[in-house]
């Protein structure tokens, strides 16, 4: 199969795909896997109902294909996927694939850092929400202070990955601690990136009074650092960046909720068992894991998937009120990660 540049409804390429490998995490956030919904008797996806590494593999040909530049493997939390570096190392070896990241809460990195790194990972992305121990550990659903974060930041840091920090910002819950995480990242070093309250799923009760906007933490972050602005790297780019004036360290914001990306969105998203989703806020999945295993040759898949690429026309962020929230059927984040 010769490369092909694929484009949807609105001429947007497909360059990005996220690839669940697990809907299971070590964490209970608020945002994502709240604890009262996701209990001790949540029946999560049956290992046989997983993509296998060699699927995943496949797919990912196909995508790079089809125009894909860039993976990131999410979750759940991906790090609990047993033999990670495994699948990392057969992305890293795919011919036109230039970038292969991952999304974590970190806690696991202090012992695969060095793996992933050696298998071919190019970057994290870390979720870290608070630096006080206890608001963390009532986000976080489990008591879990900061303590293994910040071990798992220093991990991936030592192994040479390119490390960034997700701060989702909730109103009444962590909002106090915008301008602390700015100065801690500030002087590590760190890209922080913060990301508007989303209405992802439907278990974590999202309303728009929760959500803190960009333009209120960038009024805050400015009465504190000179900041100024920093242009795109690439189309499709998700945040929108400043620096710290004399400095080479950046500060981003995701704001999906206050200013849409939809125009600029080029992101598809593979679930843990194997169902293609054309935007986060769609609940409707398109399923390749059945369709492969009934015997689809690499060409039908490339056909099916750029079929699916070619009729998309999602634009809920530009489209999101309060009605499309309350009756737009919305997959869970935990099943194909942010």
């Amino acid at each position: 199969m010769e490369k092909t540049i694929i484009t949807d409804k609105f001429n947007r390429p497909l360059r990005d795909l996220r690839i669940s490998v697990i809907d299971r995490c070590n964490f209970r956030c608020q945002y994502c896997m709240p604890a009262d919904q996701f209990g001790p008797d949540f029946e999560f996806l049956p290992r046989s109902a997983l993509l296998t590494y060699e699927e995943i593999e496949r797919l990912g040909k196909i995508f790079v294909q089809l125009g894909v530049k860039k993976i990131r493997l999410t979750g759940g939390e991906p790090l609990l996927r047993r033999d990670l570096p495994i699948l990392i190392e057969k992305l890293a070896a795919i011919e036109g694939l230039s970038d292969i990241g991952l999304t974590t809460n970190g806690v696991l990195l202090p012992k695969l850092a060095a793996k992933l790194k050696e298998a071919g990972l190019k970057r994290v992305n870390i979720s870290l929400d608070s630096l006080e121990d206890e608001l963390f550990g009532k986000i976080n659903g489990r008591g879990i202070g900061t303590g293994p974060v910040l071990e798992g930041i220093q991990a991936a840091k030592d192994a040479g990955l390119g490390v960034k920090l997700n701060m989702v910002v909730k109103k009444g819950l962590n909002d106090q601690d915008i301008i602390p995480m700015a100065k801690f990242c500030k002087e590590k070093g760190l890209e922080l990136r913060y990301i508007e309250y989303m209405d992802v799923g439907s278990t974590n009760g999202w309303k728009m009074d929760d959500v803190v906007t960009k333009k209120e933490i960038y009024e805050m972050l400015k009465a504190e650092f000179e900041l100024e602005p920093v242009d795109p790297a690439y189309f499709g780019e998700v945040a929108k960046h400043y620096r710290y004036k004399g400095t080479d360290v950046n500060v981003g914001f995701i704001t999906s909720v206050s200013e849409s990306f939809c125009s600029s969105c080029t992101r598809a998203r593979l679930s843990a068992n194997g169902q293609i989703f054309t935007c986060l806020f769609n609940g409707n999945g398109h399923d390749l894991r059945n369709f492969m295993r009934n015997g689809a040759s690499d060409e039908q898949l490339f056909g099916r998937i750029a079929e699916i690429w070619n009729g998309r026309n999602d634009r809920y962020s530009d489209e999101r009120t309060a009605e499309t929230n309350k009756n737009r059927k919305k997959i869970e984040m935990s099943y194909i990660g942010g």
